[in-house]
């Protein structure tokens, strides 16, 4: 990566072994998308696994032949966790790269701040955020999520509480497009049981939360709920600790994670649950990937930036007549991840031979099937649930 971006050039076919280099179109620019993703600040856990999968999916691609003979290029921007810079970056990759789409967009502050850039220049937006706000923004189908929503996450939890015994919830999270969504959808699950709940929405980024937490408290539940990324959740869980709380704490792969368990001693977080959008480990793309990087096992934020840029590629090979756009990605995108008629392939080179071809695709990734619904949200998820036990994170469903 060169500054805050990366291009990939025909040398990734040489990597990948193809014997011969690919004879890009003549006097054709390369198809360049753009991946907005958090290579820095509170939200940068899965930031470098991101934007890896994001190259070797332009790799493979390449490998294929590209895109109508046309070269793929993946434009790399940190968005630092920061919805001010965000937009700056996506207002780069729109106005001077020339992107045709934009993926990875993981905060949901990110991705609200950058969606009507994304729209009113026409270029599609493929997001790994999960606030419910964003596809009911008049987005005109250039916005495409991959990720399940606040409501469909914030159910989950509330069931996990429910199963766990909970009576009793407490919500806290700092100001985020979703935290008031969480306090309602959560307390509505423990009220319909018989229970109860409630919430606050804090500061971020304070040194301190003790007063908070003295709040959580005098409610006395049973059962906390964090909303919130590393940083802050870090700092919620020592207060919990010095103040004897000895309830459930439940949160969400933003904020109990690997890099949680790392940043606090063991006891302070051990027995927390965690609640993860699973990848798809039994597909063929997901096992792929896992290979290339290396890696015993992958999130599904990265395994969804995998997916964009191959949903992108696709769409625009599905159809080779049209203008390498972001009209055209939106309008040809749902024929090659959905079509219930079609060949199921899970990879760009199976995919791309069978649409040179003159076939058709139902394009399933390493994140899941990908199957849109009318407003752009995926309709297939997957989640599995964790719990630190010892200083590890173990699974302890999946479901």
């Amino acid at each position: 990566m060169t500054s805050r971006r990366s291009f990939l050039s025909t040398g990734a076919a040489v990597a990948l072994g193809v014997a011969h280099p690919v004879l890009w179109a003549q006097n054709k620019e390369p198809i360049r998308i753009g991946i907005l993703i958090p290579l820095t600040g509170a939200t940068s856990q899965f930031g470098a696994t991101m934007s890896r999968a994001a190259q070797i999916a332009a790799e493979e691609v390449n490998a294929a032949g590209g895109v109508n003979g046309r070269r793929l290029e993946v434009v790399i921007e940190d968005d630092q966790s920061n919805p001010e810079a965000a937009v700056r970056a996506a207002r780069k990759l729109i106005d001077v790269d020339r992107v045709v789409a934009i993926g990875g967009s993981y905060a949901s502050s990110v991705t609200s701040a950058i969606a009507p850039l994304c729209w009113e220049s026409k270029t599609v937006l493929a997001t790994s955020s999960g606030a419910d706000s964003i596809t009911k923004l008049p987005h005109q189908g250039y916005v495409f999520r991959t990720s399940p929503t606040v409501t469909l996450q914030g159910t989950r939890v509330g069931d996990l509480g429910i199963e766990l015994g909970c009576r009793k919830m407490f919500f806290m999270g700092p100001q985020t497009p979703f935290a008031q969504s969480y306090i309602d959808i959560i307390s509505g699950i423990f009220t319909r049981a018989g229970g109860a709940g409630a919430g606050l929405i804090y500061e971020d980024k304070k040194s301190s939360y003790r007063s908070e937490v003295d709040q959580a408290l005098r409610t006395r539940p049973d059962v906390i709920v964090l909303g919130g990324y590393v940083p802050d959740t870090s700092v919620v869980l020592k207060a919990l600790y010095r103040a004897g709380y000895d309830g459930k704490r439940i949160g969400f792969s933003f904020g109990i994670n690997q890099k949680l368990v790392e940043a606090v001693p063991a006891e302070v977080a051990e027995g927390a649950y965690s609640l993860v959008p699973s990848a798809s480990v039994t597909a063929g793309a997901y096992k792929r990937l896992v290979a290339r990087m290396k890696l015993e096992a992958l999130d599904s934020y990265s395994c969804q930036v995998y997916d964009h840029v191959m949903l992108v590629a696709l769409a625009l090979a599905s159809a080779p007549t049209a203008e390498a756009n972001g009209t055209t990605v939106r309008d040809h995108l749902r024929g090659i991840s959905q079509s219930t008629q079609a060949k199921v392939v899970d990879s760009a080179a199976e995919g791309l031979k069978l649409l040179g071809a003159g076939g058709r695709i139902n394009f399933d990734g390493a994140s899941g099937p990908l199957d849109f619904a009318d407003n752009g949200d995926v309709k297939g998820v997957f989640f599995r649930y964790e719990q630190i036990q010892k200083g590890k994170l173990v699974v302890t469903k999946v479901a």
